[in-house]
């Protein structure tokens, strides 16, 4: 038998693409599911943007364009991370426009990582993380950022995960589960860390735009950070544009090289309409109000499952409030059932789709993954039908 890449034995599918396929194959025979696990926005792109993006196809803008990206895109970027993370960038040398925010970081990994680096990753975090870095022939080190720390690692937790083949400390906040993001003293202190041991710090920070109360503090924003910080985003989230595959890496002049080398490598270039329509969305002061609006949707149905807690009154459901994301990661471990198990029982027994918190790590077993980026009735339907379920057991 012919060998395959044994690398990839080491990671699995992804468990929230997987829920979301094995929902669509019942709803398409018959199933009423309501859809709870799909971190995708239930808001269609603003027909503004759409507009955009059919002029330049139309003005014959779908041939190759920059591998880099447009020089109106770079700009736009710039411009967006001066404006909401305070964060400053020379649109020439330090961006690159990536196919989405996997791709970003993708490029930011391949960019640094040599075969048999140490990167550390908080525990629970999105499976992603973890696979790329070992798709890449590296070591994902998780280090446990549980519940009880506010899923936040401890600094001690950081120092006993490192080693001096540790080449960077991969973060995510707002959190993909959890919600959750640290102060500014909690990310200066890690960039001390960080410079202290020469190493890169990651940055996904793909939800950042989506928050609550407090502002998160982008880590780029911290002082003299940039010199060691690789940040990733996108317009996934913050636009509703997840199926346009359109992101950026923002780094040091010298690791944008190397990305661009594996951004060439593996995608060519983003499409050029596409960029257009990105440049627009990132600039355009209505499509700001836009995607304020949309935090206040997600702040409004969050407000609505700490409410719903408070009247159900669950012991089996225990809620934290999510500073940002349009996560809940539901804490059920009082029910001593894998979270798989919890998954599947649920989606069959109250046809709710949820993801199981085992998927990101270890510190996620017992727990749950339900996103708010759904209408308010699906939401409390949801939710409703979850504690349900959970009185039961």
């Amino acid at each position: 038998m012919l060998n395959l890449n044994q690398q990839f034995d080491l990671i699995r599918q992804s468990a929230t693409v997987a829920m979301a396929d094995r929902i669509l194959a019942l709803k398409a025979g018959g199933r009423n599911i309501i859809g709870l696990q799909v971190g995708d926005p239930d808001f269609e792109t603003h027909p503004a943007v759409i507009e955009t993006a059919l002029k330049a196809m139309q003005d014959g803008q779908t041939h190759y364009g920059p591998s880099v990206g447009t020089m109106e895109l770079r700009r736009a970027i710039a411009a967006k991370l001066q404006r909401d993370e305070g964060a400053a960038y020379d649109p020439a040398s330090e961006i690159l426009v990536t196919h989405g925010g996997i791709h970003a970081y993708y490029t930011a990994m391949q960019s640094i990582l040599n075969p048999g680096d140490d990167v550390l990753i908080p525990d629970p975090s999105w499976a992603t993380h973890a696979n790329m870095a070992v798709m890449l022939r590296g070591n994902a080190i998780r280090v446990p950022a549980p519940a009880e720390s506010g899923f936040i690692p401890q600094f001690e937790s950081w120092l006993k995960a490192w080693t001096p083949k540790t080449k960077a400390i991969v973060l995510n906040y707002p959190s993909n589960p959890t919600g959750a993001f640290p102060s500014r003293e909690y990310l200066t202190k890690l960039h001390e860390f960080a410079k202290e041991r020469g190493m890169w710090i990651v940055s996904d920070e793909v939800y950042g735009s989506l928050f609550y109360e407090e502002k998160p503090v982008s880590a780029a924003a911290v002082e003299n950070a940039k010199e060691r910080t690789l940040l990733v985003n996108s317009l996934s989230k913050s636009y509703a544009m997840t199926g346009w595959r359109v992101g950026f890496l923002a780094a040091p002049p010298r690791v944008i090289q190397n990305a661009l080398k594996a951004g060439q490598n593996s995608i060519t270039c983003v499409a050029p309409f596409i960029q257009k329509a990105a440049a627009f969305a990132l600039t355009d002061p209505q499509i700001q109000r836009f995607t304020a609006d949309m935090r206040a949707a997600y702040s409004r149905r969050r407000q609505l499952v700490l409410r719903l807690s408070l009247e159900l009154e669950s012991d089996k459901v225990k809620v934290t409030p999510p500073q940002g994301a349009f996560y809940f990661f539901l804490d059920m471990r009082a029910l001593n059932m894998p979270s798989v198990e919890i998954c599947e029982r649920i989606l069959e027994q109250e046809g709710v789709g949820l993801v199981p918190g085992s998927a990101f790590g270890a510190q996620g077993e017992g727990f749950v993954r339900m996103v708010i980026s759904a209408s308010d009735e699906d939401v409390e339907a949801g939710f409703r039908k979850i504690v349900k379920w959970a009185e039961r057991q």
